[in-house]
């Protein structure tokens, strides 16, 4: 049951973040996680794992992100076989747009589905999860 829900969440969330803004959801994932991270960047490894993306799947989805100007790569000063994904401005901007479609779509498919009691046991059990 539970798979079966985060698909339906998660195929009407892509829906709309593709539609409104030709944006896939693993690649909101990853923008999002960018800007979340200090100086808007993270190591690849450390992205793939927040993203739980194979290394080389992730690697595929920042040559899109890069090609589209969303993200660059940047060069670990200490590890020379290291590498950033870095969340460029333009990114940062979709991002922006993006997000109340996204935010929305979270309402509108979970937490508007729920009585507040409900709501609240769901953050407990979420929380003890993560």
């Amino acid at each position: 049951m539970l798979q079966r829900a985060q698909v339906r969440i998660t195929r009407r969330l892509e829906g709309e973040l593709l539609i409104v803004h030709d944006l896939p959801l693993a690649s909101y994932d990853v923008l999002m996680q960018l800007a979340e991270a200090p100086r808007r960047r993270l190591r690849m490894n450390d992205l793939a794992d927040r993203v739980l993306l194979s290394r080389s799947g992730l690697t595929r989805l920042i040559d899109r992100l890069q090609r589209d100007g969303l993200v660059t790569r940047e060069a670990c000063a200490d590890d020379a076989r290291g590498l950033f994904a870095v969340l460029t401005d333009l990114g940062a901007d979709r991002l922006a747009d993006a997000t109340p479609t996204y935010l929305r779509g979270v309402k509108g498919e979970f937490a508007d589905l729920l009585e507040p009691g409900e709501l609240a046991q769901m953050r407990t059990m979420l929380a003890k999860l993560a």
